[in-house]
């Protein structure tokens, strides 16, 4: 362990040029979307340890992080869950577009409660959600504003199952409370990303949404057009090879191109 953090210690000399004299006595704010909470604070860590500037993260619906930025909010990185709410974010010039990168990416997946007596299925459009549902919900993202509810919608309307299905949906306000209300009981179902669903032994994937059923799950990285001096140091560890390690060990598509 020490010898590794040598030798990223090493790399971020090289990679992040000036990073040293950055990290005195400064710290940057992430805003991310909540699918990340687990994995970013380990690349957090990492980035503190090997560069000596604190990373602090505000985990939420991409939606909601960037209109908080909208309204004034001192973040110096905004990571989102979906392409839209970065867009939403350059057109506003709350980002720095010449910065962004897309990270990483995601596969959409239906769990269930661990012990669930259901077994694996192929979700295609002769699924029959609503029944596996019997009288509870699926819950899963607002649909009209949280990314994994706007994947959700659109995987279940290309299926031709939203309209059977709609009436039991239940949204929430991120995809890590759709996570919580299926790993304590409170509904059958949810539809939620897979790097979330490993992240809960409480649960269980039993039906993966075809890839092309709904946009692709792309998380854009960008500095705000308030970030700090030396954010760019961040932006440019999400990049690395380190960073790559630790999003692939949690289950994500990493789809910068490593520097």
């Amino acid at each position: 362990m020490k010898c590794y953090r040598i030798v990223l210690a090493i790399l971020l000399a090289l990679v992040l040029p000036g990073h040293s004299a950055f990290a005195q006595n400064k710290t940057i704010l992430v805003f991310a979307a909540a699918s990340l909470k687990d994995t970013l604070d380990e690349v957090n860590a990492a980035f503190t340890q090997a560069a000596g500037i604190k990373v602090t993260a505000s985990y939420a619906a991409s939606s909601q992080l960037i209109k908080q930025i909208e309204q004034g909010a001192p973040a110096d990185v905004f990571i989102s869950a979906d392409l839209d709410w970065m867009d939403y974010g350059a057109q506003r010039q709350l980002v720095k577009s010449a910065t962004r990168i897309n990270i990483l990416g995601n596969r959409l997946v239906l769990i269930a409660l661990s012990g669930a007596k259901v077994e694996r299925v192929t979700i295609g459009p002769d699924f029959s959600l609503a029944a596996r549902a019997g009288e509870g919900r699926i819950v899963t993202g607002d649909v009209r504003a949280v990314p994994v509810g706007r994947y959700a919608k659109a995987a279940l309307e290309k299926l031709g199952l939203w309209a059977s299905v709609q009436h039991k949906i239940a949204m929430v306000e991120n995809v890590r409370a759709a996570l919580a209300l299926v790993a304590r009981g409170e509904a059958p179902l949810g539809i939620v990303y897979e790097t979330d669903a490993k992240a809960e032994p409480k649960v269980k994937v039993f039906g993966v949404f075809p890839a092309d059923s709904h946009p692709p799950i792309v998380y854009p990285a960008a500095l705000t057009t308030e970030a700090k001096s030396g954010s760019a140091d961040y932006l440019a560890f999400l990049q690395s090879a380190a960073a790559k390690r630790i999003f692939e060990g949690h289950g994500f598509i990493f789809l910068a191109k490593t520097s």
